[in-house]
């Protein structure tokens, strides 16, 4: 015979998800800073790659 199984209640608040969770912990103001960060990060990288980039170059 299987066991009976024990059925836990969340509160009957619906589990968020993953989505969901990944936007909260982004925009907390606790991880302001390491999120404002990573997107000046992220721009530099990608003006370093556009054809932008290349106009630091020294004239030869």
């Amino acid at each position: 015979m299987a066991p009976n199984r024990v059925v836990v209640s969340n509160n009957g608040r619906p589990q968020k998800g993953f989505m969901s969770t990944i936007y909260d912990e982004a925009t907390s103001p606790e991880n302001t800073t390491i999120v404002r960060s990573l997107l000046v990060f992220g721009a530099g990288v990608a003006f370093l790659h556009s054809s932008l980039g290349e106009f630091l170059l020294p004239p030869m």
